[in-house]
């Protein structure tokens, strides 16, 4: 994949550390990706389009002014230990929100702890890395960012496969309730004709040769010889 196609993907991380943050953002900007970096989950989910307002100090600056709802997010990467709002807090209310649920998640912990890593993934995380994060971790993400683009590519009636499942339904019905097409009962009535014409030609054929047959002279074995 090349650096102008790796360019267009846009990869929101999360980390509380200032350290951590700088860098997984420099990681990702190696790897030639868009980086918007928030300190917690709550500053995430604003800069989503998600706030709330019980989460969100008020007296806090929005993220990206003016811009968080004009930037599409390809991928979310976020530390699993954060004050106030966990990373498996952040994935589940993404998981939870009908715009944003397709939006791939991927887990960062310094610990490496099973049945954490077993919870993020079963409620729906793609990867869970674990820190300090290597660039050969991301690239582990190309596949999941790729998932993103296929499907902004389809059609918007392949998004819905309940939808698109009745309006096949529906022509299968009109299929069957609609009367058979004049076309073939046309062509059946050009074969009866043609059959029938066929036949009279066949008989006044009949008609000529016995008439012939009739004013033919007869010969009663009689052998002229030259």
């Amino acid at each position: 994949m090349g650096m102008a196609a790796e360019s267009q993907f846009h990869v929101l991380a999360v980390d509380d550390s200032l350290i951590d943050r700088k860098l997984i953002e420099r990681l990702l900007k190696t790897s030639s990706y868009q980086v918007t970096t928030v300190d917690s989950g709550s500053k995430a989910l604003e800069f989503l389009g998600l706030r709330q307002n019980d989460q969100i100090d008020p007296n806090t600056p929005p993220v990206s002014p003016g811009n968080h709802q004009e930037v599409e997010v390809n991928l979310i990467i976020t530390d699993y230990c954060m004050p106030g709002m966990t990373g498996y807090d952040l994935l589940k209310k993404i998981k939870e929100s009908s715009s944003l649920r397709n939006i791939p998640v991927v887990i960062m912990s310094s610990e490496n702890v099973p049945s954490r890593i077993n919870r993020c993934l079963e409620e729906g995380a793609e990867e869970f890395f674990l820190k300090p994060v290597r660039l050969a971790d991301l690239n582990r993400l190309r596949p999941h960012l790729m998932k993103t683009k296929l499907k902004d590519q389809k059609p918007e009636t392949q998004e819905n496969p309940e939808l698109e499942k009745q309006e096949l339904d529906q022509i299968d019905e009109h299929l069957t309730l609609e009367p058979p097409s004049s076309q073939p009962q046309l062509d059946q009535q050009q074969s009866q004709q043609a059959v029938a014409s066929n036949n009279k030609r066949k008989a006044i054929e009949q008609g000529l040769s016995s008439e012939t047959d009739r004013t033919r002279p007869r010969y009663s074995g009689i052998a002229t010889v030259v």
